[in-house]
């Protein structure tokens, strides 16, 4: 007899809940929240402020190469298996200390998929600032559909209350997939790909309520990583496209990149921030300016040079120096790095420091 709501409130932080708002942890009911309707219209023009503040992820080639600012929307996608989850995850561990509060949605995922996520957040201490909102694989359609609604809901509150959110929805594409069942049950007719024609508006109006607020507001930040799968990296299918015009960049994970143990696996090629250097600290834009130019025309050379073509000296320079920048943004999953030990590499790298060390001793 209401319209659909979930529950908000500080009470939230550490536990694990459904989109109606009912606890999934065995840890009792939740204590002294209060109700938000799930649908919110998304915050006006006029109470926006520039996204200017960057938010760490902890992962070198993201924060180097590919800025996330408070308030942005960067979409992650990529094949199934290439760790769009793991970069998601790295990017809550990081927040740790830095006065960020986090809202995982798992949306349509495997059970035990959501239960390891969760035992991750909980070992490294990162549930003390954290909500997860799970709607099971085996969930009913309609639940997986207000999922996303319902954690941007949790969402808004603390953002409103002045402090900056990080929202992940993993993934969209089981999301659009609930939506196509529900619409076609409902004998809607089908569009594109047998999705309804409002698909795009379905996921434009959830990511729009992401946003940076006005001082007026409050000032508080909500911070979107939608994550996307792709299929035999298809970037230019009907949900991706959808998405990337959406969002404000993308961090394209590359199945080759995967298979090669180039961890995280992201095609800086085909990656981009649409808000970039605006939201990036004066630090790293003096080091990584020139390391983005240097690793693009490495990777085209290093595709000549396999052809087995005699190199001059001044190429084979670049490929040396390109292998050492990729050695260098390698990164074991869960280990984020702080600021300055990500500005001392990245500032040895620019520098060249690394050229006369062997490839194999780069990581040490």
């Amino acid at each position: 007899g209401r319209v659909m709501d979930v529950s908000v409130g500080e009470g939230l932080l550490g536990r694990v809940i459904d989109p109606l708002g009912k606890p999934l942890d065995d840890r009792g009911v939740l204590i002294g929240t209060e109700r938000r309707p799930v649908e919110r219209p998304a915050p006006a023009i006029m109470d926006r402020a520039a996204v200017v503040v960057p938010l760490q992820t902890g992962l070198k080639v993201v924060d180097a190469m590919i800025p996330i600012g408070r308030g942005q929307r960067e979409l992650i996608l990529g094949d199934r298996q290439t760790g769009k989850t793991a970069i998601a995850i790295d990017a809550i561990l990081n927040q740790r200390g830095k006065n960020v509060i986090c809202v995982y949605c798992a949306i349509g995922q495997r059970a035990s998929a959501v239960a390891k996520v969760v035992a991750q957040l909980r070992e490294s201490g990162a549930m003390d600032y954290c909500v997860v909102v799970v709607a099971e694989g085996n969930e009913t359609p309609g639940l997986s559909y207000i999922a996303p609604y319902a954690a941007t809901s949790i969402a808004e509150f603390f953002m409103e209350a002045g402090r900056d959110v990080l929202i992940v929805y993993d993934d969209l594409t089981h999301h659009a997939r609930s939506y196509r069942e529900l619409s076609l049950l409902l004998r809607r007719p089908p569009g594109r790909e047998a999705f309804p024609g409002d698909i795009f508006y379905i996921h434009s109006r959830l990511l729009e309520r992401a946003t940076h607020l006005s001082a007026d507001r409050g000032g508080g930040s909500l911070t979107a990583l939608p994550i996307i799968e792709t299929e035999a990296q298809d970037i230019s299918a009907y949900i991706p496209t959808n998405l990337i015009s959406i969002t404000d960049g993308q961090i394209y994970l590359s199945p080759i990149l995967f298979e090669l143990g180039v961890l995280p696996a992201v095609d800086v090629g085909q990656s981009v921030s649409r808000v970039g250097g605006a939201a990036q600290r004066a630090a790293y834009r003096a080091v990584a300016g020139d390391l983005k130019l240097s690793y693009s025309q490495f990777e085209e050379l290093e595709s000549f040079s396999r052809f087995g073509t005699r190199l001059d000296d001044s190429t084979r320079k670049i490929i040396e120096h390109g292998r050492r920048i990729r050695e260098c943004l390698k990164q074991p999953e869960s280990r984020p790095a702080s600021l300055t030990d990500q500005l001392a590499v990245l500032l040895a790298l620019a520098g060249g420091l690394f050229d006369p060390i062997t490839l194999e001793r780069v990581s040490d």
